[in-house]
C-alpha cells in the first residue's frame, strides 16, 4: 500500500509503541542479533572484521585528522548546503564525530567516515552519486517500517524539487543508521533512544516536500478584466521567501528551481494582463537577526524578482522595496531556534501589488 505524504506527515506525529522490550520494538530482523549467551555466532556473517573491511578502512589512520580534512573540503564546495548528498555528507561526519567521541572502537567511526569520502569526493568531482544506503559491517536493520517512509518520501517528485525537504530526510537516514550500529553492539535503549528524532526528521521532510507540492500546483494566475468592467485598482500576489530562495539567499543564483517556476507562471500572467499599469514589489524578512542584514536581503529579493520578471517580458513600470522585518504576518514565541524559524516562515516573503489602469 502506497503510502502518501499527508499521511506519513500524521503518522510521523505518533511515537505510542506497544509495551514489550526495546529490542522487540525495533523490529529487528537480523537471526544473529537476536541471539545472545551460548551459541551467539561471532564469525563473519555475524559482523565480524573481514581482509575485504581491514583494506577499505586501514587508511584511515587518524580519525580526528580525516574528519577535520573532510569538513574543510566539503565546508569549500559551491551550491545549497541543504542539498541532499552535501547534507548527508555532513550528517556522515557529525555520526563519527559523536561515535569517537563516545570512545566507541567497533568500527563506525571508519565507516561513516568512508560514507562521508565517498559523498564528498563524488561531489568535488561532479561524479553522478546514488542515494542507496550501502550495507554496512556494524550496522544491522531496525524499524523496517521507519525504513519504508524513508524510501517512500524519497520517491517521491516533489523531494527532488525541495531542497527543504532533502536535508531532513537525508540526516533521518544516517540517525537511523546510528540506530543499527547501536543496535549491533547490542545496545537497544541507546538504538530506540535515536528513534524521535529519527521520526522528527521524516515529518519535517514529509511536510516540507507536502508545501513545496502545493506551491507547484497552485501557482499564480490572473486574467485581463472583462470589457467593459473596470478594473480594481489594486491586486497582490504573496511568495514565500522560503519557496523562492534558498535560506538566507537572495541573489539569482540562490533561486530554486520551484521559484523560477512560480515566477514564470507569474510572468505569464502580467504578460497577459493588458489593463495593468504598475507593479510594486516588496521583498520582507523575518525578526531574526541583524536589522541592516534582514534590509538588505529583503532588498535583494525584491530586486532579483525584478530582475527576473524583466527578463521574462514584463515590462510595465516596476518599484522594488526592502521592508526588512516590517508588516510582520505572524507572531511567534518559541524558545527553540529550528521551530522559532519555521514558525516565522510567513514573515519571509515577497509581495507584487498590481496596480491596474482605471478605465
Amino acid at each position: 500500500m502506497k503510502h502518501q505524504l499527508t499521511v506519513l506527515v500524521c503518522a510521523l506525529a505518533l511515537t505510542a509503541c506497544a509495551d514489550h522490550a526495546a529490542r522487540e520494538r525495533l523490529g529487528i530482523e537480523d537471526a544473529t542479533l537476536l541471539k545472545t549467551g551460548f551459541g551467539a555466532t561471532q564469525d563473519e556473517a555475524a559482523g565480524a572484521v573481514n581482509a575485504q573491511w581491514v583494506s577499505t578502512y586501514a587508511p584511515i589512520a587518524s580519525s580526528n585528522t580525516a574528519l577535520a580534512g573532510l569538513q574543510t573540503r566539503l565546508d569549500r564546495l559551491p551550491g545549497d548546503k541543504n542539498s541532499y548528498f552535501y547534507a548527508k555528507a555532513q550528517c556522515w561526519i557529525n555520526a563519527a564525530q559523536q561515535a569517537r567521541q563516545a570512545n566507541d572502537r567497533w568500527g563506525f567511526v571508519e565507516e561513516a567516515i568512508g560514507q562521508a569520502a565517498t559523498i564528498t569526493i563524488g561531489l568535488e568531482n561532479g561524479a553522478p552519486l546514488s542515494a542507496a544506503n550501502p550495507a554496512l559491517r556494524t550496522v544491522s536493520t531496525v524499524r523496517p517500517d521507519l525504513w519504508k517512509i524513508v524510501n517512500t518520501i524519497k520517491a517521491d517528485p516533489a523531494v527532488a524539487q525541495c531542497p527543504q525537504a532533502q536535508q531532513p530526510l537525508a540526516c533521518a537516514e544516517v540517525e537511523l543508521a546510528q540506530a543499527g550500529h547501536d543496535a549491533w553492539r547490542r545496545s537497544f535503549t541507546n538504538a530506540e533512544k535515536r528513534l524521535p528524532e529519527v521520526q522528527d526528521n521524516l515529518r519535517q521532510s514529509a511536510q516540507r516536500a507536502l508545501q513545496c507540492k502545493q506551491a507547484l500546483q497552485a501557482p499564480a494566475s490572473m486574467s485581463a478584466p472583462e470589457q467593459g468592467s473596470v478594473a480594481k485598482p489594486q491586486q497582490k500576489i504573496t511568495l514565500k521567501a522560503d519557496s523562492l530562495f534558498r535560506f538566507n539567499g537572495g541573489d539569482e543564483a540562490a533561486m530554486l528551481p520551484a521559484g523560477k517556476r512560480q515566477l514564470d507562471d507569474v510572468a505569464t500572467g502580467l504578460n497577459n494582463a493588458p489593463a495593468l499599469h504598475e507593479l510594486k514589489i516588496t521583498g520582507y524578512a523575518d525578526r531574526l537577526g541583524d536589522k541592516s542584514y534582514n534590509l538588505g536581503l529583503s532588498m535583494q529579493r525584491a530586486r532579483t524578482v525584478e530582475r527576473y520578471l524583466r527578463a521574462h517580458g514584463v515590462s510595465v513600470p516596476i518599484t522594488a522595496q526592502g521592508r526588512g522585518s516590517a508588516n510582520p504576518l505572524v507572531d511567534c514565541r518559541r524558545t527553540k531556534r529550528d521551530a522559532l524559524v519555521k514558525c516565522l516562515a510567513p514573515n519571509r516573503r515577497v509581495e507584487i501589488e498590481l496596480v491596474a489602469a482605471r478605465s
